[in-house]
């Protein structure tokens, strides 16, 4: 009697795991704000419009630099004033963890605090929070397909 034949997989038998769809293209978003509805709202809006991905969020400067380390987001939406290490203290910090992040400050400030906020602290593009979450997605997008 012939010995069986033994192939590398049989009919039913568990397979190695492999993709099944290409790799998300999704740029990665680190949420850094100490209000949660603020995070959350932000989150839900880029999740719906799903050219972007959020990676993660933070509530504080401290945890956003402890996050971008690692997480290596491609872009940080970071809040200017938190308790502890406000936005322009985490700016420096988040860019020396993760120096391929883009950092865009989402702020309540006005234009003339712009200039010296982009000198001074590592920051990419400043939004203001009072022009709308929609103008803000916009905004990302438009830097991002820039850089």
């Amino acid at each position: 009697m012939a010995s069986p034949v033994h192939a590398p997989f049989s009919v039913g038998a568990a397979r190695p795991p492999y993709p099944t769809s290409a790799p998300s293209e999704a740029k990665q978003i680190l949420i850094v704000d100490d209000n949660a509805v603020i995070r959350s709202v932000l989150r839900a809006l880029i999740e719906i419009k799903g050219r972007f991905e959020v990676c993660g969020e933070a509530n504080s400067g401290l945890d956003g630099v402890q996050q971008s380390k690692t997480l290596q987001p491609d872009l940080v939406l970071l809040d200017l004033r938190m308790p502890g290490m406000n936005g322009l203290e985490a700016a420096p910090l988040i860019k020396a963890a993760s120096p391929n992040a883009s950092i865009v400050l989402f702020t309540l400030y006005d234009k003339e605090i712009k200039e010296t906020v982009y000198t001074a602290a590592y920051i990419d593009l400043v939004l203001r929070k009072s022009d709308g979450l929609e103008n803000l997605l916009q905004s990302i997008q438009n830097f991002l397909d820039q850089h």
